[in-house]
């Protein structure tokens, strides 16, 4: 998965689209990722010892990682993922202005 925690992502399809947020958590089992602020669901929590405080609460729910980009910092535009090797080391690059991520 070419997605890693603390990525900024833009959500390229769904009812979120256009929405920019940066990358909490990364389940590659599930081929998922879970936005900052993105897919926010309502829960009915039940109050139990480790909450005690029971009701209603907001939950970031998983996004597909095939619907969302990685965001560019010189082009400040959703793209694909290159990789290239630098001095032994493994570095991922823009597609579209072959910049560092």
């Amino acid at each position: 998965m070419k997605i890693r925690k603390g990525d900024e992502v833009e959500v390229l399809s769904g009812k979120e689209i256009g929405r920019r947020g940066a990358v909490m958590r990364v389940l590659p089992r599930d081929n998922k990722v879970i936005v900052d602020r993105i897919n926010v669901m309502k829960k009915h929590q039940k109050p139990t010892r480790a909450t005690m405080q029971g009701g209603i609460i907001d939950k970031e729910m998983p996004l597909s990682a095939s619907n969302v980009g990685i965001v560019c910092g010189k082009c400040d535009r959703p793209t694909r993922i290159g990789y290239r090797f630098d001095g032994g080391k493994k570095i991922r690059i823009c597609r579209k202005c072959e910049g560092d991520l």
